[in-house]
């Protein structure tokens, strides 16, 4: 039985779902941090639960070829990247092999996930930054599985902007004594800093406030726009509620524009602070191609997008199809999605605002039958009575794009018991050095 602080020697034998390596010592399994596949290691035990524990590599018998010094000065400390201690190849197998499993193991499939596509540029490639700010004034990004803030002065996956927005609003808060929000007693003003960028340079930035106003909202201003020269326009969100999600339940505009214009697959969107876009924006195309691949449009069919976002991939769709119908519950990014379809001159879509279950029942039960049916949902995936939704309208095709493989796994299973076969899958990575990747499957009606 393992114990707290004793020191094993294991072989790192693959990689969990948050990129920490995975050993095993007389049947149980740990979970080691900085690990690399195939090296023999002495692993740290810091934490032994009751069917797995938790470790560190405290010595390398044999490094691997794939091992790399770790290249930011925060890794370690801060929660935002999982991966620097290998190369990207090694990275690029882990994600790899992550999906395959997910779908195998999770999904009952037995579709091979055909390539991952990895990201030319592996630093600076967010698009969008979100920092937290803590009680003390802190801003910076959460050290792993805890809600402690880290003060990051230079971030290596986000655009240099966003480092500057962040220093001057730490500026502010010093020079302006501003109170930040404590989640423990829910007091306190600042919580999070919000910072969108544009493939020119331009960025929109959100301060989401515990309240309806700042101390000194002018001085702010001026300061984020001295040393953020490319802001197009400064957002208040005002979020009263508890916790730490960030949503508002309104904005308003400080100075300038309230949205930002970004340029996708030749198309242009428009986005407010809510709207959902891609956090990569030159592996979105890339993710977007290979999902209209997978739909295999002929130009005569009709499509319908859950989870259409700003209406990105059923502004692609549209392309390629007769018809397509973008739904989301998010009232401003349909705002946003129906602007920018008129200012493309996208002729051939149509946008509803709902939950997508809803309207999924609703077009269902309308007797709406696209031939296929692209979703794109959040992290925790499908709920069953979308699934059951999807499958009531008989596609030919589903195209599923997918930021976590374990809720794709789950849903291919599901889509299996409602005669939905998965017959490609691919992985794109849009987030290099974190554990995160995307992938999209196609699934099939049997018989169709």
């Amino acid at each position: 039985m393992l114990t707290k602080n004793q020191v094993v020697r294991a072989t790192i034998e693959g990689y969990s779902s948050e990129g920490l390596g995975i050993a095993r010592v007389d049947g149980q399994v740990v979970f080691v941090h900085r690990a690399v596949r195939g090296e023999d290691c002495d692993i740290l035990i810091l934490k032994v639960l009751k069917n797995a524990a938790f470790g560190k590599v405290v010595g390398v018998k044999e490094s691997s070829s794939h091992r790399a010094a770790p290249d930011c000065p925060y890794y370690g400390r801060c929660g935002g990247c999982d991966f620097r201690h290998m190369d990207y190849a090694e990275e690029l197998e882990a994600k790899r092999r992550r999906v395959q499993d997910a779908l195998g193991r999770l999904g009952g499939s037995d579709v091979t996930v055909e390539e991952i596509l990895g990201a030319p540029i592996q630093e600076r490639y967010r698009n969008k930054s979100l920092y937290p700010i803590a009680a003390d004034g802190t801003v910076g990004f959460y050290r792993a599985r805890t809600h402690e803030v880290q003060t990051v002065e230079r971030c290596l996956l986000q655009k240099e902007t966003a480092d500057a927005a962040a220093n001057a609003l730490r500026q502010y808060i010093e020079t302006y004594n501003v109170p930040c929000y404590a989640e423990t007693t829910h007091s306190g003003l600042l919580r999070h800093l919000f910072v969108r960028t544009n493939a020119k340079g331009g960025c929109l930035i959100c301060l989401f406030v515990n309240g309806n106003k700042l101390p000194c909202e002018p001085e702010l201003v001026e300061l984020l726009r001295q040393n953020v020269l490319s802001c197009v326009g400064i957002v208040l969100g005002v979020n009263t509620r508890k916790g730490n999600a960030i949503t508002a339940e309104s904005y308003r505009t400080l100075w300038g524009e309230d949205t930002l214009t970004d340029t996708l697959c030749g198309l242009t969107f428009r986005l407010s602070v809510p709207s959902f876009y891609q956090v990569n924006r030159e592996q979105a195309e890339v993710l977007y191609q290979k999902a209209v691949e997978f739909a295999d449009l002929t130009g005569e069919e009709t499509l319908l997008d859950l989870y259409c976002g700003a209406g990105t991939i059923t502004q692609v769709m549209a392309k390629h199809c007769k018809r397509a119908i973008g739904a989301e519950i998010v009232p401003e990014a349909i705002e946003n999605a129906k602007k920018s379809a008129a200012e493309n001159g996208v002729e051939n879509v149509e946008f509803f605002c709902g939950d997508a279950k809803a309207v999924a029942e609703k077009f269902a039960a309308d007797g709406l039958c696209p031939d296929v049916i692209c979703v794109d949902p959040p992290r925790k995936g499908l709920a069953p009575e979308v699934v059951d939704s999807v499958c009531a309208m008989s596609p030919k095709r589903v195209v599923y794009v997918s930021c976590d493989p374990a809720t794709l796994g789950r849903d291919v299973k599901r889509f299996a018991e409602l005669d939905y076969t998965c017959t490609r899958a691919a992985a794109v990575d849009l987030f290099p050095r974190t554990a995160n990747v995307e992938s999209v499957v196609r699934l099939e009606r049997n018989g169709k």
